[in-house]
């Protein structure tokens, strides 16, 4: 995600603030004040009372101050010293455990040391921030060659970031105590896929594209893990579909109960006494959020192009959903209209006409979506066979293009793939239904030809701003922000490229 993306680069800065800093101290300020004369130290001797030499260091005493000349070791071994080498070391964990060989378990130890893989070992190890905005403070008021408290103002830098972090932790705590969710239906897809149905909880508002933060408390009181909403805001439920690729994921997967049963109600949730769940047999499940990504601003733009590759479909799948509601409302609106056309009292025409006209000016700007989904494996497209069906059926207006890819199979004029593209040509013309995805989109194979998709685009809606929306692996955004950026200028058509990362 985007979001990853900037805390790599925040995370990189620090790293080469703290090289920068140490290294200072170490290869410059120490070494020099170990090799001043006695004239150079007296000036700063003052400072130097409280450092006294070990048995095995060598200490010149200034006659004039009866100050202690420090070592390069006694300096080492001060306040300063000590906290400043616990915070690089700190963080050294931190930062090698946050990488992405140790974070997706890429690099291999021994048994006895699996538990410095994998995201556990990421999520806690980062914890030791705390310590080290601890000895910050520390570091911060024992500082050399300052002597006025007011002059020493690493704790005004420190105080407000840290409080803030503590106001949304304890804000998220709240949450936590009053969003457990109840549970509706888990299902079990291919591909190490499963969704949740949840009961929204009352008053949870949200926009298509964000996402949310789940935890389970008997797996781990600590772990929040986002999730984009496959649901849509005027959906009365929420849903997630999660991959089961890490330990919590699979370890969820495990705990909870086959709900497979179409005779799910699907309301609003019930809470009891201290956020438990009402219903029994399922694990406790708390719900923080909404968070905002990029996709959530889907609506300020007159066309959508949305990319996903294999789970990255996500958060485009609630924006499908809401403008296939937005338009099912607005064929309920007009309906009306040309019924209140025909009646008879003058007043209640006008009001109601008042009242729906209103509804008209919050329609969606979005006229147009291209849906565009690549995966690997044909069992992927299970994951939203219902969502797609839909669509299919009820956008009468053709409002929403969907075009489904499959990597795994050569592209349709290879002659290695011309028998299944045959049978697939026949069996959607009679039937209306894909033999690959098993839904009425037809799937294509291969990669798209991203330079005529973007062609198609812009000569279907000249003069127009498109949105294109991309969540997938970083390798594919390039390629699409370079084709915005072109396209951009060498058509009336305006390319805006948003991009997330899983």
């Amino acid at each position: 995600m985007a979001t990853s993306l900037r805390l790599q680069v925040i995370a990189c800065a620090i790293a080469v603030g703290t090289m920068l800093h140490a290294g200072n101290h170490f290869t410059c300020d120490f070494p020099r004040i170990v090799r001043s004369s006695p004239q150079e130290f007296a000036l700063i001797a003052s400072d130097f009372h409280a450092i006294k030499p070990t048995s095995q260091e060598f200490a010149l005493i200034a006659s004039d101050f009866h100050a202690i000349k420090p070592t390069y070791g006694s300096l080492l071994t001060g306040v300063v010293g000590l906290t400043g080498i616990a915070m690089v070391t700190f963080m050294t964990i931190a930062y090698g455990l946050a990488t992405q060989s140790f974070r997706r378990n890429g690099v291999k130890l021994p048994t006895l040391f699996n538990r410095l893989t994998g995201f556990n070992a990421f999520w806690y190890s980062h914890h030791l921030f705390g310590l080290v905005y601890v000895l910050l403070l520390i570091h911060g008021t024992f500082l050399l060659l300052v002597h006025k408290w007011y002059q020493k103002t690493t704790w005004m830098y420190v105080s407000v970031p840290l409080l803030l972090y503590i106001a949304e932790r304890s804000l998220r705590t709240c949450r936590a105590e009053s969003y457990a969710v109840k549970i509706l239906k888990v299902s079990v897809l291919p591909g190490e896929v499963f969704s949740l149905i949840m009961a929204k909880p009352n008053g949870f508002k949200y926009k298509s594209g964000q996402y949310i933060l789940l935890q389970c408390p008997t797996i781990s009181p600590f772990e929040w893990h986002p999730f984009s909403l496959t649901s849509a805001p005027g959906d009365d439920y929420l849903s997630v579909h999660i991959r089961a690729v890490g330990d919590w994921t699979q370890e969820l997967k495990q705990s909870l109960p086959r709900i497979n049963s179409s005779t799910c109600v699907i309301g609003r949730a019930k809470f009891g006494a201290s956020g438990n769940v009402l219903q029994a047999g399922q694990p406790k499940l708390l719900v923080d959020g909404p968070y905002g990504a990029p996709a959530q601003d889907y609506q300020n733009y007159d066309v959508l192009l949305l990319v996903g590759l294999g789970i990255g479909a996500t958060p485009f799948i609630s924006i499908l959903k809401d403008l296939l509601n937005n338009t099912r409302l607005d064929d309920q609106v007009a309906h009306m209209d040309s019924n209140t056309e025909t009646s008879r009292s003058d007043d209640s025409s006008n009001s109601f006409s008042s009242s729906s006209s209103t509804g008209k000016k919050k329609s969606e700007r979005t006229r147009k979506a291209h849906f565009y989904w690549v995966t690997r494996e044909p069992a992927s497209f299970e994951w939203f066979e219902g969502v797609m069906n839909e669509v299919a059926e009820m956008d009468c207006k053709g409002q929403i293009e969907m075009h489904n890819y499959l990597t795994s199979v050569y592209e349709e004029t290879d002659a290695r793939s011309t028998l299944i593209t045959i049978v697939q040509a026949l069996n959607h013309a009679k039937h209306g239904i894909d033999i690959v995805s098993g839904t009425r989109v037809r799937t294509h194979f291969a990669r798209p030809n991203w330079r005529d998709v973007f062609d198609k685009v812009a000569a279907m809606h000249p003069c127009s701003t498109v949105g294109v929306f991309y969540c997938g692996m970083p390798v594919l955004a390039k390629e699409l922000r370079k084709l915005s950026q072109e396209l951009s200028s060498q058509t009336s058509t305006r390319f805006e490229f948003h991009k997330e990362y899983f």
